[in-house]
């Protein structure tokens, strides 16, 4: 099993659990996806001991892959066992003690209540022809009249007077393209508990920040050229490492601190950055965010997705310009590869070759490949974290960007159509095939926002086709015009 098969297998098998399984059950999903990663990674690690020619006895593996799935199962029973328990004391201690102040349990619109609901939609700005009582739900169905954007906020204000804080009210398109509302239960925890969640998640994050330094610096010596053996005779040569291990997590680091602070500046509730780190290959499998509470509107969406590979790609600039410019020239062979760090062909990426060129002017020619400096190794993984998170597709950051844009209909449209044609674009380019794998398991419908109807204005409207463009020239080759022009 070679090391780049065991990196695409890992990332698949992270996009399932987080996509299918972390929406069902409280086990954490890294610790789901590293017992369903264990046959692999010991797969991995035995070949590295014993070389390739010699396989594990398959007695090994299959029980290696039966223990893992049998454990996977166990905690996802006791997980959900877990969370109906804890379901069910909130439930009994709500229903047991009256002595103290509390606040009283979510309840469906009654009846007897429809009168006022009904009164929160003024017929000039939404004239309500419905009302429909759903298990979950409350769905108001009617003619939108007025502005969409002065619509929401003045039913929402009026639902929260006659209703307090019981629903959430969300404003979205249906199938027939004609707007309406829903109103569900708003089960946000109390204060106390989200104080006791930040304490968990500050050490999380922290934890998983100081192993993944470690895994990545591991990773950069190997990157460096340094050997085992001179490593294990002056381990102060893992300094050595610490040049790709910062390079890369300051570039992850501030794509996810993008995230963090925009949906803050939203007062929208998220986890702090956590870094996935693995022994083997780049160290780390990146780091992502976790939002907590709804979106308010395509505005807060757009903003938030867009501020994480905004952010990555002005800090991947500088740190890949000064590793271009530190790189050594070689001669291009048939090993030249996009992901081949020791003989980068610059010409698989238009925005690539134009650093390249700008990085090492007149030393760079059309003979030419790149073994790359370690700060180059980290920025040009920043460039491909960028791309992969600008694919207009589902739960991905353009999928967040392209939904708010056009809405979630002909953002499901962009994704389907985006799909196809990165299929298209592995059978000339081999690398982007995982890619296109990855994408089928990713769901087109991505999460609405409270407000879902008003459209953005025309400044991001723009910036997000430039969000597209960058993807663009980050992933598709330079024209051979144009590589002339360059003389590269």
């Amino acid at each position: 099993m070679t090391s780049w098969f065991l990196v695409l297998l890992g990332l698949f098998t992270y996009v399932i659990v987080r996509n299918v399984l972390s929406h069902i059950t409280r086990v954490p999903v890294w610790l789901l996806w590293l017992i369903l990663m264990a046959p692999a990674i010991i797969w991995e690690l035995w070949t590295i001991i014993y070389g390739s020619t010699q396989s594990p006895p398959l007695v090994f593996i299959v029980a290696c892959v039966f223990l893992s799935v049998f454990l996977c199962w166990i905690l996802f029973i006791s997980g959900n066992r877990g969370q109906r328990n804890r379901e069910t004391e909130n439930r009994e201690s709500t229903s047991i003690s009256n002595s103290e102040p509390q606040q009283s349990p979510v309840r469906p619109i009654e009846i007897g209540e429809e009168t006022n609901l009904r009164n929160c939609f003024p017929w000039s700005l939404y004239y309500i022809h419905s009302i429909e009582y759903r298990p979950q739900a409350v769905i108001c169905r009617g003619q939108l009249r007025g502005n969409p954007q002065e619509t929401y906020q003045q039913i929402k204000t009026n639902i929260e007077r006659e209703f307090a804080d019981r629903f959430l009210v969300i404003f979205q398109e249906g199938a027939d393209g004609k707007p309406f509302f829903v109103l569900i239960p708003n089960k946000q925890g109390n204060r106390q508990e989200r104080e006791k969640d930040n304490l968990r998640q500050g050490f999380t994050a922290l934890t998983l920040l100081i192993l993944t330094l470690m895994t990545t610096t591991g990773i950069g010596v190997q990157i460096a050229g340094i050997q085992a053996g001179r490593l294990q005779a002056d381990w102060s040569l893992m300094i050595h490492g610490l040049p790709y291990a910062l390079g890369l997590m300051t570039i992850l680091g501030i794509h996810e601190l993008g995230h963090y602070f925009t949906a803050k500046l939203y007062r929208i509730n998220s986890t702090l950055p956590y870094f996935i780190p693995v022994p083997f290959f780049l160290g780390t499998f990146g780091a992502f965010i976790q939002i907590k509470s709804p979106i308010p509107n395509r505005k807060a969406l757009f903003d938030v997705g867009i501020a994480g590979p905004l952010a990555g790609f002005l800090a991947t600039l500088p740190l890949l310009l000064w590793g271009l410019a530190n790189s050594e020239i070689v001669t291009i062979s048939q090993q030249t590869e996009i992901l081949n760090p020791d003989a980068l062909n610059p010409r698989y990426s238009i925005l690539l070759a134009l650093l390249s060129k700008l990085a090492l002017g007149s030393q760079l020619t059309a003979t030419s490949a790149l073994d790359l400096h370690p700060i180059a190794v980290a920025g040009l993984l920043g460039l491909i974290v960028t791309a992969l998170n600008l694919m207009p597709v589902g739960q991905l950051d353009g999928g967040h960007i392209v939904h708010a844009m056009f809405g979630q209909r002909t953002a499901m449209l962009i994704g389907q159509l985006s799909r196809f044609f990165l299929l298209i674009l592995s059978f000339i380019r081999q690398e982007f095939l995982f890619w296109a794998i990855m994408l089928l398991f990713i769901p087109l419908v991505d999460e609405p926002a409270l407000n879902d109807i008003t459209e953005l204005d025309n400044k991001r409207d723009f910036l997000g086709l430039m969000a597209i463009a960058l993807l663009l020239i980050i992933v598709l080759p330079i024209p051979d015009f144009f590589a002339r022009i360059l003389q590269i």
